[in-house]
């Protein structure tokens, strides 16, 4: 049964009484604000021919920020009361001080909406949930008598936010969220290899139940799998790498993106810290963060802060000429908020986050990119990797990989990682391809303990001179 709309403000909270114990947290403060959340939120797993968990959770509560300097106050209660947002406001209120600052201007409006804001959750049934859980593990083994495990996944949830300004206003959204996965392990001769696909986004589960969607998804593991299972050792050593599009974004999302974030700039500890203006990357390199695009995993109709989303340029043509801001960053830097500010939940205090990062496509066809490289990797999927903000330098495992020497695309390789650093590496982009792309809609970016949903990006792309780790020739 559909609950009723969310609402913190009832019988034992009403808004004049929460807008003025707001007024009273920040007063002499530059910025601050009251966020109220509920989120719902249903996971199934189907693991070894059965389902193996499913899980629904429920919870809501309130923030209070007051902002003064570079110093916030926050507290964080799970009980939407007059007497606990009290009791936060005295603990805010800490970072005010003796007060004195410049009140910030109020976010501008906006009736921007990018998704839907019916209920994912509700958008089919558990039977129905469950029993397409069972026809993909069915589907699955039945395209291929090497295929030993599946395990398949539904996921679902709501998030439904009010953000209370002290200048009066409220800005409310309500962001749905999906996602279906599938792995499957395949067994030839004694190996076992993997392949996994998925993806979703601010949209009903409708679509990513429809069979042509879900087998779709499971042709895609298997493929991947079976590929795996003839992979030879990766090579070692310094060669060009091609990045496929899509996913592999993941690598510029990281490498560079979190280093194009407000805060890490401020205090100067990006590698990209007091470049802005000058050339960063290779000629043609145009990069955005656009979290504006409808039903997209990473979108936001408004930020966390309530500002709206935007479609930022961050690199254009090679040139530093944006970060990613929330509202305390870009006043102590002397520019506007960019609609970045996001945090994981009411627990948890705004900072600056990307939204889709991605890079626009060039004028060179992919094939042609390929076949230009004489001795290299061809990469096309990325598994986990880790980066350094302030170097920028990172690892990456790739899922699915293939040696190429003049330009033929050879054997597919087992165990080889990339490993760059991102300045570096956008400088040495030697071709962009004409075939830009999304993610299918699976990314979660993590920063100082937070996680958040984000999109990204890229065309084909031909790097020179990254560090290939695999086995020595």
């Amino acid at each position: 049964m559909t609950e009723t709309p969310f609402s913190p403000f009832d019988t034992d909270l009403e808004r004049e009484t929460a807008l003025r114990v707001l007024r009273d947290a920040v007063a002499g403060a530059d910025d601050g604000e009251l966020f109220f959340e509920r989120r719902r939120s249903e996971a199934l797993m189907f693991d070894d021919g059965r389902l193996k968990t499913a899980s629904y959770d429920a919870s809501e509560g309130f923030g209070l920020r007051a902002v003064r300097g570079e110093v916030a106050g926050y507290a964080h209660s799970t009980e939407i009361s007059e007497s606990a947002l009290r009791r936060a406001s005295e603990t805010a209120r800490l970072a005010v001080g003796d007060g004195g600052g410049t009140w910030a201007d109020a976010p501008e409006g906006t009736n921007l909406k990018l998704y839907t804001d019916a209920d994912p959750i509700e958008g089919a049934a558990f039977p129905v949930k469950v029993d397409t859980l069972r026809e993909m593990d069915d589907f699955a083994r039945s395209l291929d008598e090497r295929v030993v495990q599946v395990t398949a996944s539904i996921a679902a949830s709501l998030q439904e936010v009010e953000i209370l300004r002290p200048e009066g206003t409220s800005v409310r959204d309500i962001r749905p969220m999906t996602r279906v996965n599938i792995a499957v392990i395949v067994e030839q001769d004694g190996r076992r290899e993997s392949g996994s696909a998925g993806g979703g986004g601010r949209m009903g589960l409708n679509g990513l139940l429809d069979p042509a969607d879900w087998q779709a998804k499971t042709r895609e593991a298997l493929r991947i799998a079976v590929v795996n299972l003839e992979a030879v050792p990766a090579p070692a050593g310094v060669m060009d790498v091609v990045l496929g599009p899509g996913w592999p974004g993941i690598l510029l999302h990281e490498a560079i993106g979190h280093g194009l974030e407000g805060d890490f700039n401020r205090k100067g500890s990006s590698a990209f810290a007091g470049l802005m203006g000058q050339q960063i990357a290779a000629l043609g390199v145009t990069v955005l963060d656009d979290g504006t695009i409808p039903d997209r995993r990473g979108s936001i109709s408004v930020d966390d802060e309530g500002t709206p989303s935007a479609k930022n340029v961050l690199i254009e043509n090679g040139k530093l000429v944006g970060y990613m801001q929330d509202r305390q960053n870009a006043r102590l830097m002397g520019v506007r908020s960019t609609g970045n500010g996001r945090r994981q939940s009411y627990a948890h205090i705004p900072m600056p986050r990307m939204t889709n990062t991605y890079m626009l496509g060039g004028d060179v066809a992919p094939g042609d990119i390929v076949a230009d490289l004489k001795d290299g990797i061809y990469a096309v999927g990325f598994g986990g990797g880790q980066v350094d903000i302030t170097n920028g330098k990172f690892v990456f495992s790739c899922t699915e990989a293939y040696r190429v020497q003049n330009g033929i695309v050879g054997a597919p390789v087992k165990g080889a990682t990339l490993i760059g650093d991102g300045a570096t590496a956008l400088k040495q982009i030697r071709a962009i391809g004409n075939d830009p792309a999304l993610d299918p809609g699976m990314g979660n970016c993590g920063k100082q303990g937070q996680w958040v949903p984000v999109g990204v990006g890229q065309p084909t792309l031909m790097i020179g001179g990254l560090t290939v780790g695999g086995s020595a020739a």
